[in-house]
This record gives C-alpha cells, structure tokens and sequence, in this order.
C-alpha cells in the first residue's frame, strides 16, 4: 500500500487530505469523512483498513478553513465550535475535491462510497442526498431532527436519497436517541434506494474508535466493519 498526504484545491483553498492506494488493482474509491475530532490517526487507519480492503481510500481535512485542527476526546469544547464552522456548501466542496482525487484514475462516482464517523457521519448521510455514490454509510451521525451543516433535519431529506444507505447506531449514544433512529429509518424507506438500519444495544458513541478504551465496543466496532465493506461490495458496480 501507499499512503500519502495530498492537498486538494477547494474554493476556500488548500484542504489536506490522507490518500491510501490499495497494493493490488482497486475495487473502487472511498471518502471517509472524519469525526468531529478532525482529521485523527484513528481517521488515517480507517483509511488504511478500507485500502487493506482493496479500496482507494481518500480522507480530506474538513477543517481547513479554521487551520486544520485535530482535538483529542478531552477537547469536546473546542472540537464541537470547529465542527460548527462546516456548512453545507464546503463540506460537499470538500468532498468533491477528494472525489476529483478519486477520478485521476477513472474511479466514476457510482463506483465510488462515501462513509462518515460522528460529524463525518452526519456528513455522510448529507453527501448521499445530494450526490449519487455507489453506496453511503453513516456511524452515529447526530442531526436527525435538527439542523447540521446549516441544511435541514435529516429526517426532512431522507426521501431524497440518491445512494444506498446504510445507518449505524449505539443504542446507548445520549446523542441520538432510538425514537430519532425509528422515524429516520421510517423515512428513508420512502427513498427510491436501498436503505438499512442497525443499532447494537450496549454500544454507545464512538463505539469504532479503537483508540479510545472509554467508548470502543470490539463486539458492535467489528460487525458494523463487516456490515460497512458487505454494503459496499452489494451496491458499489465492480
């Protein structure tokens, strides 16, 4: 494999971005959008696993309008102000720089999954609606029934979805309660894609961070992997 630190030109200017190429022929392309922690070497492994995977991995910085910060769990504060920051508009910039990274080698769109974790998640669900991917995936991303990124609830989009999504939840994240899960599930049925569900009971937020031993759930953070790289195989054309 090959990793790299590239730099996407965006509107708002330079954005980095972690670039990871598969060691043989890629199945496909994959942005992964980052937690609300920025862009942590917890996101840059992700990055590595979806290459180890066969996937062209691409992570681009969604911060660099406010110095590309990276936070650690202790820095809830300061990470929850920067992640307000991002609106609409510059996260789908952002995100299609990277996919623009993606395409240098002739990686279509529809070839092409988007995945998000925590703000990366909410984004995720957002870039699924307004472009369509091969396949979307969302870990616990909040905004179900209020405003993210300056757009509407997610719950007013659901039907809107252009990709295939999947939706991965902790049943005990105090940040998106299971009544919230239910009516955006019940929502996004009404979507002309495929779209699932999954919540894993005992599993709160941050269960897939491996790095912290306060929130990661080896049991839930393995299954929605899985789950994860299953969801793409069956949407994305090889």
């Amino acid at each position: 494999m090959i990793e790299e630190t590239v730099v996407l030109p965006t509107a708002d200017g330079p954005a980095p971005a972690t670039l990871v190429e598969p060691s043989g022929p890629a199945r496909g392309g994959v942005v992964v959008l980052h937690e609300a922690l920025g862009l942590t070497e917890h996101m840059r492994s992700l990055c590595t696993r979806f290459a180890q995977a066969g996937w062209r991995a691409i992570a681009p910085g969604l911060y660099h309008r406010v110095g590309s910060p990276v936070f650690t769990p202790d820095d809830i504060e300061p990470a929850g102000k920067a992640a307000e920051t991002v609106t609409g508009t510059e996260m789908l910039d952002d995100i299609d720089a990277a996919l623009a990274v993606l395409a240098d080698d002739g990686t279509a769109l529809d070839r092409c999954a988007v995945v998000g974790f925590c703000l990366g998640g909410a984004a995720a669900f957002h870039a699924a609606v307004d472009r369509p991917f091969g396949a979307a995936v969302t870990f616990y991303g909040a905004g179900i029934r209020t405003r993210r990124f300056g757009e509407p609830p997610q719950l007013e989009l659901a039907d809107q979805l252009q990709t295939p999504w999947l939706g991965i939840y902790g049943e005990r994240d105090p940040s998106i309660p299971g009544a919230d899960i239910d009516a955006l599930h019940a929502a996004a049925a009404r979507a002309s894609v495929p779209v699932e569900v999954v919540r894993y009971p005992g599993a709160g937020h941050a269960f897939h961070d491996d790095t912290r031993p306060d929130t990661y759930c080896p049991t839930a953070a393995r299954d929605a992997w899985s789950r994860t790289l299953t969801w793409f195989d069956s949407h994305v054309p090889a």
